[in-house]
């Protein structure tokens, strides 16, 4: 699993001319997830997005706060083109989870992130849509993150403790 993080102070997503949702000051996150992504690549995104300290803390120290420490809004965005390979100038996506996989997978991430933060701070796009995402990133700050182990299945409810720790 991959995530695009952008620290934003304002992001949107639009679809068919109509936005569908809109964020202030927070991240906006493009989420790729592969063929093998599992339970314990979610967790670690999700660990990954609430604790990276990429906002200045309240005593202005730079790199002292994490989007949860802020309180601010998270807008996610699923993106399969993160897991493209260059076959010449053509793009290949066999490396991305097919549709009718990722998208109960994606909304799985989303319902698991609002576990894990303020739900009403998390925002997301329209699976699968032709979607227009409006970015100002603020810094510029834009941090890539992938999961570092193999899930074995893509029902695997294992547990991050139980698997080779890289981060």
């Amino acid at each position: 699993m991959k995530a695009i993080i952008q620290r934003v102070s304002k992001a949107s997503v639009s679809v068919d001319g109509q936005v569908i949702s809109s964020i202030g000051n927070g991240l906006c996150v493009l989420i790729g997830i592969k063929r093998d992504d599992g339970a314990v690549d979610v967790e670690y995104i999700i660990r990954k997005i609430l604790n990276t300290k990429l906002f200045d803390d309240d005593k202005g120290k730079r790199w002292g706060a994490s989007v949860v420490d802020k309180k601010y809004e998270i807008l996610c965005i699923s993106q399969f083109t993160l897991y493209h390979v260059l076959k010449g100038n053509k793009l290949d996506f066999h490396k991305a989870m097919p549709a009718q996989e990722s998208e109960p997978f994606y909304m799985n991430f989303i319902a698991e992130l609002r576990k894990k933060y303020m739900p009403e701070l998390i925002k997301d796009g329209k699976f699968g849509a032709m979607m227009e995402v409006c970015i100002q990133n603020s810094g510029p700050v834009t941090v890539e993150i992938e999961s570092p182990i193999k899930s074995i299945s893509n029902n695997d409810t294992g547990s991050i403790e139980n698997r080779k720790k890289t981060d």
